[in-house]
């Protein structure tokens, strides 16, 4: 019993003072850090998944211009959200959905998708849309496009911009730089023709041609024509500097 007792008198004492401690290795109070896949907060998860390309507010990227109404405009919830989830082929956009290889969930994605909508989106993204002239194609185009008329549309439309040959660029970009078009495949071409691009100046369909605005098949058949010129190598055959008759170029 003197055992006890002698025992519970410093086990008492001893258990308060570990109490007022902080123990090795015991996290102190104050916000947790959640987990990466609980994170649901739009401007987190867009500043860590989507900022670096598509600009800190959605403009000014070297990808398209996300806080374009008019872009939110023509691409529907399931489109976006199926290009965040699997990536976009033929371009540098990755699949950011974790059942495509990427680390976002279902939840995530969405509230992506949510938020770029709240943001984004505005109501009449077209203007008044009088007597329909306002109506934009739609977003995918309905055949693959004739390649022997998309030329033509390019010399009247896109040209006087862009330069009528890639080592004759024009004021807005060499549009025709097989290194640029190895980047992009013809959705891309078709929705910025579509949507333009406000942040750099690129106007939307019903500006490129003075007086009249470009038909579905123009922007179909142009945006083939393009896709068309992408070299097989881009950027390659890369000149061998140091060939000589000892160590002639190789060549690719």
């Amino acid at each position: 019993m003197r055992t006890r007792a002698l025992f519970a008198s410093i086990a008492a004492p001893l258990t308060l003072l570990l109490s007022a401690c902080d123990l090795p290795g015991k996290p102190r109070p104050g916000p947790e850090v959640p987990r990466p896949e609980a994170v649901l907060s739009f401007d987190q998860l867009y500043g860590e998944n989507c900022a670096g390309c598509h600009g800190a507010k959605g403009e000014y990227g070297s990808a398209a211009q996300l806080a374009n109404p008019e872009y939110q405009a023509i691409i529907d919830d399931a489109t976006l959200r199926d290009t965040i989830a699997k990536g976009f082929k033929g371009t540098l956009m990755p699949a950011f959905g974790t059942a495509n290889g990427g680390e976002l969930t279902d939840q995530q994605i969405d509230a992506l998708v949510q938020g770029m909508r709240a943001r984004w989106r505005k109501p009449n993204a077209f203007g008044p849309n009088v007597f329909g002239k306002d109506t934009p194609p739609p977003y995918k185009a309905t055949h693959p496009g004739d390649v022997s008329k998309g030329q033509q549309v390019y010399a009247i439309a896109c040209a006087s911009c862009h330069g009528s040959t890639a080592q004759q660029p024009g004021k807005a970009g060499a549009l025709l730089d097989g290194s640029f078009l190895a980047l992009i495949n013809a959705q891309t071409i078709r929705t910025i023709v579509i949507a333009g691009r406000t942040d750099i100046g690129q106007p939307d369909w019903r500006n490129h041609i003075r007086g009249r605005a470009l038909t579905d098949d123009e922007i179909t058949n142009v945006s083939a024509w393009l896709m068309a010129q992408k070299p097989l190598l881009p950027g390659q055959p890369y000149p061998n500097l140091n060939s000589s008759p000892q160590n002639p170029a190789v060549q690719r």
